[in-house]
């Protein structure tokens, strides 16, 4: 069954990285799946976050961004890739035809995509507080988080299984902080 599995999520991993390959993703998806590409949102987010919130409020949300990031990082990074110990595409194909890996593998491990879990996490706790003000916050971070998921995928970093998982993992992570800092700014000293 196990065998089974990894037949399916190595069957997706290469059409997503060699069979959707074209230009547009070419350009678009390295420069996606860069997390510094995104300080700038960071930075927006942030200064919203104090316009439309208490000041004390805001802080606390930014606190609980860097936890939520924290947090997720640490499983992901330290607890479940060296557990698990699963080779990245990159490592084991690289003497491969077809391969189309468009930056450097890196070390570590594949399972579960760090990338995926962070922003899937810090999605939807943005997502989830920013919901009052644009109901559309939410959709909108999970597709932002997805597409650095799967750009990982196409970049030929991480398999499909590695960017769902991580992804759930960052869902819940993300929505179980949320509600963390939701029962701590219901309290009459943050109205």
């Amino acid at each position: 069954m196990l065998e089974f599995l990894y037949q399916i999520d190595f069957t997706f991993f290469q059409f997503i990285n060699t069979e959707l390959k074209n230009d547009f993703f070419d350009i678009i998806m390295p420069f996606l799946r860069e997390k510094r590409n995104w300080i700038p949102l960071y930075i927006l987010i942030a200064i919203l976050l104090f316009y439309k919130f208490s000041y004390k409020k805001a802080i606390l949300y930014i606190l609980f961004s860097l936890a939520t990031i924290g947090v997720s990082d640490t499983l992901s990074s330290k607890i479940i890739k060296p557990s698990f110990e699963r080779p990245r595409p990159c490592h084991l194909l690289e003497d491969q035809k077809g391969l189309h890996l468009m930056i450097p593998c890196g070390g570590g491990y594949s399972f579960t995509s760090s990338h995926a879990t962070n922003h899937f996490a810090i999605g939807t706790f943005l997502g989830f507080i920013l919901l009052p003000l644009f109901k559309r916050s939410l959709g909108l971070f999970l597709a932002w988080a997805g597409s650095i998921s799967f750009a990982q995928v196409y970049v030929g970093v991480h398999y499909p299984f590695d960017v769902i998982c991580g992804g759930i993992l960052g869902f819940i992570i993300g929505y179980l902080l949320y509600n963390i800092v939701t029962k701590i700014t219901s309290r009459e000293t943050f109205a």
